[in-house]
């Protein structure tokens, strides 16, 4: 279960206590507010705390009237001008505070996003529980042949079966050895922080992470891609839900400008051009490699 006993009672808790306050809040985001949204089989996503909202984007902007700002009259039109020409440091005026579980190999590839503040649960001090990310079979799939990061096609009948009792059998294993060397009420047992090397990847953690909006639409970029890993892209996609409803307006342009748009090289340009013209481009023609062709071709096709 993704949530124990004590943490649902802890929600209930604070969703049932309110407090006066004069600065700015937003319906949106109040409303999922400690709220724990199921991810992967075990994992989460709740907000914790949050900070702005659209209009201290624009409030922001203005502060300075740079060049541009001042014939934008609307919020949404000079959030969506903000977006277009990168001008990030106003997205920054807003920020966010989750609680999230996950597996740990799916943690490893999080933190490679160094701009957000992390505080993590420690197997130093505390017992990891026997909970672990187990594919469902369809998630299953065989090495790229053309994306050394990615997957090809899923693996189906007794090899996925096969695939799954290793997982299954592997992780419950090591857990089952972690338990022993830990020791029990009449043993020593072996120090935490040792016994934990030999637990799996795909047990899970949880930590709270805390980050602005801008580097959280750069995390959402890359991670809410459709070419992202799907166990990490997954909680991406919750995120994006509660952003929406916290952020509307810059939410949309990102969703635009970022997931919804494309970046072209003076290569494409030229050969976007070109073709513009009725000219007939090919690879050999274009001068990109096979790898930058096949990805123009995504982009215009």
């Amino acid at each position: 279960m993704p949530l124990s006993p004590d943490q649902q009672a802890e929600i209930d808790a604070l969703r049932a206590t309110s407090h006066q306050t004069i600065r700015a809040t937003v319906p949106g985001i109040e409303e999922h507010l400690y709220k724990a949204i199921p991810v992967l089989d075990h994992g989460f996503i709740r907000v914790i705390d949050y900070m702005g909202d659209d209009n201290a984007i624009t409030q922001a902007a203005r502060v300075s009237y740079g060049k541009g700002t001042k014939s934008v009259q609307n919020d949404e039109g000079l959030i969506r001008y903000l977006m277009r020409h990168w001008h990030s440091t106003p997205f920054e005026m807003c920020e966010i505070k989750l609680h999230v579980k996950l597996p740990v190999f799916v943690a490893r590839q999080w933190i490679r996003h160094r701009t957000a503040n992390v505080n993590e649960y420690s197997a130093r001090y505390s017992i990891l529980d026997r909970e672990f990310y187990i594919p469902a079979p369809e998630d299953l799939a065989a090495q790229s042949v053309i994306n050394n990061q990615g997957r090809g096609e899923a693996l189906s009948g007794e090899e996925a079966q096969r695939v799954l009792r290793y997982l299954q059998d592997d992780a419950t294993r090591c857990y089952d050895h972690y338990e022993e060397m830990i020791g029990q009420d009449d043993q020593q047992g072996l120090a935490r922080e040792l016994a934990r090397m030999n637990l799996p990847a795909n047990i899970f953690t949880q930590w709270y992470w805390k980050v602005d909006l801008h580097n959280l639409f750069h995390f959402l970029r890359l991670r809410a891609d459709a070419h992202a890993q799907y166990e990490i892209r997954v909680y991406a996609d919750a995120i994006c839900e509660v952003v929406k409803d916290w952020v509307p307006f810059a939410y949309g342009a990102f969703e635009d400008y970022r997931l919804g748009g494309a970046q072209l090289s003076g290569k494409a340009l030229d050969c976007l051009r070109r073709m513009l013209k009725g000219e007939e481009v090919t690879q050999e023609t274009s001068g990109m490699s096979k790898g930058e062709w096949r990805e123009f071709e995504g982009v215009i096709g």
